[in-house]
């Protein structure tokens, strides 16, 4: 049986992505320190499939807890929303950049294959909408949201440079504005808020004007982009964006989500927090291109699966 390494496994899209790893035939060791993820996400999965344990990749890795073999590392380990990267800023900074090299030397030692997760943040607040990965980006380096931007910046220039300097076949993966089952209702991103709001008959907080857009991608696709991306020969040193390319401003999305949910749109405005993006869209042209990737989960289906599971959440 393969073997594959997930750093933050236990979170929101790496639980995703272990789920789908054990469907693909793969025994799964998750690496994780519970930052923001939590073991019920695996609870569904044996020790027969999934080996789960406790360590801050940041710190040097429990090797003889470690697998004799390897064919795949993912490192998707780092608190991913503002909640949290702010709540544990240094942490965050340190998993993306201690914790991207530990990975790093994992993966060299193993000759194994591996996948950096990294973010749309890389973009900062984009002068280029939709975002192709050529785009260099506008990035505060010291503003409240640096310690994530920027920690995901380092962790692909250490990746390429591991590429370049050992050959490493690694590649590497933006993440656009992902939701769906298994995140945390309080972690502070659009989705949850929105979800978490309609449930209790409260309105949607909508941050400046509104007109900001995103876009929204749901989890399984978001999987199979990875996927994709892990089992393609001839990757090395390719950046590739992951999201949906379908753009929408808040205001839009409120609208939705309020229609999925059965209630009329109520909204409370909020001033917009620093440095916040005001435009969101990925260009998918290379991720088509290289891997035969898109999203085919409509947003309203992927709505009525979040609220099916935020409903059932509260009832456990």
């Amino acid at each position: 049986m393969k073997t594959a390494i997930v750093t933050g496994g236990a979170g929101f899209i790496g639980s995703h992505l272990v789920d789908r790893l054990v469907q693909e035939g793969f025994h799964v060791v998750v690496l994780d320190n519970l930052a923001t993820g939590s073991w019920d996400n695996l609870s569904q999965h044996t020790k027969d499939t999934v080996t789960c344990i406790e360590a801050d990749v940041s710190e040097s890795w429990p090797e003889g807890a470690l697998p004799p073999k390897c064919e795949l590392i993912f490192h998707l380990a780092s608190p991913a929303s503002p909640v949290h990267y702010r709540r544990l800023a240094v942490e965050t900074l340190m998993v993306n950049s201690m914790g991207t090299k530990h990975a790093l030397d994992a993966a060299l030692r193993y000759g194994a294959r591996f996948v950096l997760a990294s973010t749309s943040e890389a973009y900062g607040d984009p002068a280029v909408s939709p975002q192709p990965e050529s785009y260099w980006g506008h990035v505060n380096p010291v503003g409240p949201r640096s310690c994530y931007d920027e920690s995901k910046r380092f962790a692909e220039a250490l990746t390429m440079e591991y590429v370049r300097k050992y050959h490493l076949d690694a590649r590497i993966l933006r993440f656009f504005n992902c939701y769906g089952p298994r995140m945390q209702s309080e972690d502070g991103r659009v989705v949850p808020n929105f979800v978490r709001q309609a449930l209790l008959g409260k309105p949607l907080t909508v941050y400046g004007s509104g007109q900001q857009t995103r876009s929204f991608c749901y989890v399984s696709d978001e999987v199979d982009g990875i996927w994709r991306a892990a089992v393609t020969d001839g990757l090395a040193g390719e950046v590739m964006n992951i999201g949906n390319p379908e753009e929408r401003t808040i205001l839009n999305f409120a609208e939705v989500v309020a229609e999925v949910a059965g209630i009329p749109l109520k909204v409370e405005p909020r001033p917009l927090p620093p440095d916040d993006p005001t435009n969101r869209c990925p260009d998918i042209s290379k991720a088509r291109q290289l891997l035969g990737w898109e999203p085919r989960v409509s947003l309203k289906d992927g709505l009525e699966e979040t609220f099916r599971y935020f409903r059932s959440a509260e009832h456990r």
